[in-house]
């Protein structure tokens, strides 16, 4: 693209003392914005990744990465359909569970909960709720013992601890002369978990699926939850098992779940990489003014090298080279501290937390009370590949109004 000779002259002009100091200022100050908007969009970018990753394993170490049900119903078939499904060959794990609605109540104070009924042998195959137990705990869940597990801020708002008793009541219920009576049993608290998620830690209760059949009245079991070697993938092996199953069966999977929370990521993943793209293209239009004072400074220079002969398209490559080279140096320069950045944000959260004695991101408010971070390498070639380019359309201009310099006229008055 550019000769030796144009080079050569490009990065003359750029290494030279200028007499006007100002455009030197401008020169480094178009650096320093390129480079403060790089970092900036990999740092903001790397966490939202990590939000997004975050809470992807957060929900899906509660909920399964595929679910089989009945259109109307119960499914009182669940251990064929769960042998079925095992056939699969990306299904690596499958569990029944029954679902419903519910109340809690313990010493005048009442909370509504998701009831979750489940195999504690079977469970771990699809969730990992075993592992957030904080007490207790989850092989406690004995039919006929009715043991219950609770969040730890569903506990909490009860005050309840280990041991305590608590009654749940459910809207099925009995007509007798004396009206509606819902049913409802006594419960002992055996286990509390934690996810780090307030949806789950403050609405859901967990007990033995034999239990939980009893309570709501049920012949069978709400559905079948499956585990896949690879989460990606559960739209099209949803559709496989769909094919498959012959009945009344609907095969739904986590991405429909939570389509539309995941899909607002995104678009706002997408909205703020254009916003923070703004910083990089004022810093790319200061490399515009900064190359055409340049230009308007060297008119004597520019003359005598069309009268050497260099053609305009050498005159064009001269400058394009300045311009080229701010916008590459403030971009490599924001990729390294951008990287260095993101790798190290969540130990300069907790000291910045540990100096001004406070929480950015409080449990009870934000799904996550931490900062995670997740570099991406194709986040960091299209902030790189994109501000590069911006760069060099900013040289554009300038360059060719270099190259349109007369060379009569630039030396009349010399």
């Amino acid at each position: 693209m550019f000769k030796p000779v144009e080079l050569f002259v490009g990065l003359r002009y750029l290494r030279a003392k200028r007499r006007n100091h100002f455009i030197s200022v401008i020169s480094l100050i178009s650096m320093l914005g390129i480079m403060l908007g790089v970092m900036a969009l990999i740092v903001v970018l790397s966490v939202m990744n990590g939000f997004q990753t975050e809470l992807r394993d957060r929900i899906l170490s509660m909920t399964a990465h595929a679910t089989i049900t009945r259109f109307e119903g119960g499914l009182t078939e669940w251990q064929a359909l769960r042998s079925q499904a095992m056939q699969h060959p990306e299904v690596i794990g499958a569990a029944p569970y029954i679902e419903g609605q519910g109340m809690l109540s313990h010493e005048g104070q009442l909370s509504g909960v998701l009831i979750r009924g489940v195999l504690p042998a079977e469970e771990p195959e699809v969730s990992d709720i075993g592992a957030k137990l904080v007490a207790g705990s989850f092989d406690s869940l004995v039919s006929g013992d009715y043991n219950i597990i609770l969040g730890r801020d569903l506990a909490y708002a009860l005050g309840v601890g280990m041991g305590d008793k608590v009654i749940l009541l459910v809207s099925q219920g009995a007509v007798t002369p004396a009206g509606f009576v819902p049913r409802l049993r006594r419960f002992t608290v055996s286990g509390i978990f934690a996810v780090g998620m307030y949806e789950y830690d403050r609405n859901l209760a967990v007990v033995h699926m034999a239990d939980a059949a009893r309570l709501l009245n049920l012949d069978g079991v709400t559905g079948v939850r499956l585990k896949l070697d690879d989460m990606f993938r559960a739209p099209l092996v949803a559709h496989d098992l769909t094919a498959s199953l012959h009945g009344p069966y609907y095969v739904s999977d986590w991405t429909r779940y939570h389509s539309n929370f995941f899909q607002a990521i995104r678009t706002e993943k997408t909205v703020m990489f254009t916003i923070l793209l703004l910083i990089v293209a004022v810093a790319a239009f200061n490399i515009i003014s900064t190359l055409v004072m340049v230009v308007t400074d060297k008119q004597a220079d520019i003359a005598i090298l069309r009268t050497l002969g260099t053609t305009p398209r050498g005159i064009m490559a001269v400058f394009m080279v300045q311009g080229l080279v701010i916008g590459l140096l403030g971009t490599l320069l924001g990729l390294a501290g951008g990287i260095l950045l993101a790798i190290n944000v969540e130990s300069i959260v907790q000291f910045l937390e540990q100096v001004f004695h406070t929480q950015f991101l409080p449990a009870d408010v934000y799904y996550i009370s931490e900062l995670p971070s997740e570099l991406h390498l194709t986040d960091i070639v299209t902030i790189g590949f994109t501000a590069f380019l911006l760069t060099l359309l900013s040289t554009v201009y300038p360059a060719w109004r270099a190259a349109r310099t007369q060379p009569a006229e630039a030396l009349r008055y010399e």
